[in-house]
């Protein structure tokens, strides 16, 4: 079966849904005809995971779904009416909740109301937003197991099992097994692309996201900003690259002109890298003239918000 999320097109796991099981703090409803001490009335699973209902007294309910609870109220119920029929409904589903956080449209707690999938619960979400990352990265209470992905993990605390997912392979659904069932309590976060700037002597100054890449190269940066001005200096521009630890930016001269026309290597941007392309007209007072937009935040925005 194909599921068309915001997030694209995706395979769903084959097999049946599994029902809801029910869990603390879920709000329910019950409807018993003939019992009308607790039929049309509220009622809300404690911690325990137990009911409190007239006549009946306390009534487990946790770990049970709702036709499981209808068949134990009604078999509680012999005793007081001939032939019970009961119907429970969930008016308020809050014990499966799952952290979605970072780039995501609506990040926040969401509820799983059963077997739901990596992908439905980011499309739960909003779907990513366009400057999420490269990878995601999904915690879990050890106590539920580890989760089933390769390279996963235990933190140092022993409590939690971590794994990351490339953004890539799950929106491309190159690896199927990797859109793994969500448990409850689990945290999911997406975090921003790390970004790399072009500036100076091309047509789009700014900021780029890496979005589902690592890295990209000094040519593709140039492709990003659609390409060279014509009073580009080609042979003088620069990689300014923050230092760690922090310090004076470093600069890396780079040669545009021989890596256009094929006669030195592409070369790697790190994220945060800032790309200065100086006019041909101004090569002394480029790089004075760039520190200055960078200290006074005027010119072209290329921080982010």
């Amino acid at each position: 079966m194909l599921i068309v999320t915001a997030l694209g097109l995706f395979c769903a796991t084959s097999g049946d849904i599994a029902p809801y099981v029910l869990g603390a703090e879920d709000q329910l409803t019950v409807h018993a005809f003939d019992a009308e001490e607790i039929s049309g009335q509220p009622f809300t699973i404690d911690a325990s995971g137990f009911l409190n209902l007239p006549m009946l007294g306390r009534v487990q309910a946790a770990g049970l779904t709702v036709l499981q609870l209808e068949a134990a109220l009604a078999d509680r119920l012999k005793e007081f009416v001939w032939s019970p029929r009961v119907a429970v409904t969930v008016t308020d589903y809050r014990s499966q909740p799952v952290s979605v956080i970072g780039a995501v449209n609506t990040p926040g707690v969401v509820q799983l109301r059963g077997h739901k999938t990596l992908v439905e619960v980011l499309s739960m979400a909003g779907g990513l937003r366009p400057d999420a990352g490269f990878k995601i990265t999904i915690q879990r209470r050890l106590e539920r197991g580890s989760i089933p992905l390769p390279g996963a993990r235990t933190d140092g605390t022993g409590q939690f099992s971590l794994a990351e997912i490339s953004l890539p392979s799950i929106m491309g659904n190159l690896h199927p097994e990797e859109n793994i069932a969500i448990q409850p309590n689990d945290v999911i976060s997406v975090p921003r692309a790390d970004m790399v700037y072009v500036i100076g002597e091309v047509k789009k100054s700014g900021g780029f996201p890496l979005n589902e890449h690592e890295t990209v190269s000094v040519l593709q940066a140039v492709s990003l900003a659609e390409g060279l001005l014509t009073t580009a200096a080609t042979e003088d521009a620069r990689i300014l690259r923050n230092p760690k630890p922090a310090g004076e930016r470093e600069e890396i001269p780079i040669n545009l002109k021989k890596i256009l026309s094929g006669k030195s290597r592409d070369v790697p941007l790190l994220p945060e890298d800032i790309l200065f392309v100086p006019s041909s007209m101004s090569k002394k007072a480029g790089i004075r003239a760039l520190e200055a937009v960078i200290q006074l935040g005027t010119g072209i925005a290329i921080w982010r918000r």
